[in-house]
């Protein structure tokens, strides 16, 4: 039996963030462009609060063919000192 379905890309890490609020903004900006995202963190950062050694850090993914392209738009709004 075969698998009708279409497959669905591979997502990509283009990001980290530290903290939800930026991770939102990135989002919302990626999103505003016509890219999907998904952001994957631990709960754990969520529930306490923190953003320190590891905790609170936010993976930015996209889907694999939108990759460059969402880089490019995450370098267009960043400062040499953010990246």
């Amino acid at each position: 039996m075969t698998n009708t379905q279409p497959e669905e890309p591979r997502l990509v890490k283009v990001y980290t963030e530290m903290g939800q609020l930026r991770a939102h903004v990135i989002k919302t900006r990626l999103e505003s462009e016509g890219i999907p995202v998904l952001l994957r963190y631990d709960s754990a950062s969520i529930v306490y609060g923190f953003t320190v050694d590891g905790l609170g850090k936010v993976e930015i993914l996209v889907p694999e063919p939108l990759a460059e392209r969402a880089r490019a738009i995450l370098a267009e709004g960043t400062t040499d000192d953010e990246r």
